[in-house]
């Protein structure tokens, strides 16, 4: 496990690089990931516009910013991600809120498709569900816990619009966009801090 976290530590981004990255890809009609289809293209610019208005919109909650700003140790926040992936686009700019307010936090990015045996390590139900947090304790190079790809709140909402329609279409995934509006990141900060304790 730590050779192939290493492995992707050395092919990762900051969240400053991703961000460049993926500004890049939506305004040249491109999308992260193994396909290029316009769909993807679709999500990666309709992120785009997301992951920005967030960077500018999150708050960090006053317990959640203390608990940040007092840990005794030091965190490497590895996080995969893809352009096209709403869930990404929600989470990512709470993941680096929550970072920057921490010296003790390094936060770092990888792209699913490029790194396919971290990915395998962290299934979700055996599917590759991003984005998905694995947080490292940087002295040891261990895993210390895993979170994604959504928070409690948001995976049930997909699971009753699955349950009762079968699929999860773009209703479904315009419920989860206003879900995510809603809890304006609480559920994301609280679930990662509650990891931690």
């Amino acid at each position: 496990m730590k050779s192939i976290l290493n492995k992707s530590l050395e092919n990762s981004y900051s969240y400053q690089e991703y961000r460049a990255f993926v500004t890049n890809l939506a305004n040249e009609n491109l999308t992260t990931g193994n396909e290029q289809r316009e769909d993807l293209v679709h999500y990666t610019q309709l992120n785009e516009a997301r992951l920005h208005r967030l960077d500018k919109t999150i708050q960090l909650i006053d317990e959640v910013q203390s608990f940040l700003e007092n840990l005794e140790k030091v965190y490497t926040w590895l996080v995969i991600s893809e352009s096209w992936c709403g869930d990404a686009a929600q989470i990512l700019p709470i993941i680096n809120k929550m970072a920057t307010v921490s010296d003790k936090i390094n936060l770092r990015i990888v792209l699913r498709d490029d790194n396919e045996e971290l990915m395998n390590q962290f299934l979700t139900n055996g599917s590759k569900s991003i984005p998905k947090l694995i947080i490292i304790d940087k002295e040891s190079n261990d895993v210390i816990t895993d979170f994604g790809p959504r928070p409690v709140g948001a995976k049930q909402l997909i699971l009753d619009y699955k349950s009762e329609h079968g699929v999860v279409d773009e209703t479904a995934k315009i419920e989860l966009q206003k879900w995510y509006l809603q809890d304006k990141g609480i559920s994301t900060q609280k679930e990662i801090v509650k990891l931690m304790k």
